[in-house]
């Protein structure tokens, strides 16, 4: 039976076809040998068996994520271009409805990412080689995350005052002798005070078609804009959880540092002893080979002395 697993063993690892002598077609431990991960209590996937390669195949998937996440930034501004060069409503609720989903998944993604990051640093890495490359490795892909989001926030500001720009145009459209207060009140709010000024404004006017377009373009962009700033909150979270990670990553650092210095200096402390304690058996060991010579030449004065002595007698 043993020769059997064996010659099967051997037939696996050739690529040879396997010995039936099992039920699962292949030799008994055949289910542990072709596993790439270990699960835990719960089935859930955990740390792959080699840790070096499980980390690597992490930071392969988080750059992935990273280059579709840039993708999906190019393509929100251009259906926020799109917006704002759009005329046509049937287009424009397709394009809005695009850009919401598009913006929904960036979202999903970007917290994907996030969470990915947050485990790679929440992971106990031995002390050696690997723990320097998992903390290049991780702050790298960090610093591609900070980058990410730091150009989705200004594509988002910069549109958003494009957007506040237009309903400035189109409320002087309405009311071509608006003052600076009654711009920036619609400019700001589409409710209270600029709601007012902006029905004033429609009341007045004379030439009701273009002015109840002009007043739904910017209803429209204000609700691009409460959009716009809702992401760019979230960003803004995004950046102090990324600010509260590399916080940690510093503490954790300094606490390897001084216990990396904490046992350097025993190792320093512990060869000074053994230097000391080398110099101690030398120096025994060369008292030992003097006593002995002593020893010797004690003898050879003992043999002389009686040796003269019995030739005399």
């Amino acid at each position: 039976m043993a020769r059997d697993r064996l010659a099967a063993l051997r037939a696996q690892r050739q690529g040879g076809p396997l010995s039936p002598t099992s039920p699962t077609g292949g030799y008994e431990m055949a289910g542990l040998q072709t596993q790439d991960h270990i699960t835990n209590g719960n089935g859930a996937s955990a740390q792959p068996v080699d840790g070096m390669t499980g980390f690597y195949n992490q930071i392969s998937s988080i750059q992935d994520e990273l280059r579709r996440f840039d993708a999906n930034v190019s393509r929100i501004s251009d259906l926020h271009s799109r917006t704002l060069g759009n005329m046509d409503d049937a287009l424009s609720q397709q394009n809005a409805a695009a850009l919401d989903e598009l913006v929904a998944e960036t979202r999903s993604l970007g917290n994907q990412i996030k969470s990915q990051i947050q485990d790679l640093d929440k992971e106990p890495v031995p002390p050696g080689q690997d723990a320097r490359i998992r903390k290049n490795q991780t702050s790298l892909v960090r610093s591609k995350f900070i980058e990410a989001l730091q150009n989705y926030q200004q594509v988002e500001q910069q549109y958003r005052t494009r957007y506040r720009q237009r309903v400035e145009r189109q409320f002087k459209i309405v009311k071509p002798d608006a003052t600076p207060d009654e711009v920036a009140a619609v400019v700001q709010s589409d409710q209270g005070a600029g709601g007012q000024v902006f029905a004033q404004a429609l009341t007045a006017s004379t030439a009701y078609g273009p002015t109840r377009a002009a007043y739904r373009e910017v209803q429209e962009r204000h609700e691009d804009i409460r959009k716009i700033e809702r992401t760019l909150g979230e960003l803004a979270q995004m950046f102090n959880d990324m600010d509260a990670l590399v916080a940690q990553q510093d503490d954790t650092i300094v606490a390897i540092e001084a216990s990396a210095a904490q046992v350097e200096g025993d190792t320093e402390a512990g060869l000074a002893q053994t230097g000391k304690a080398v110099e101690h058996a030398r120096s025994a060991r060369r008292k030992r080979w003097i006593c002995f010579f002593l020893f010797l030449l004690v003898l050879a004065i003992i043999g002389i002395v009686v040796g003269v002595t019995v030739g005399k007698k």
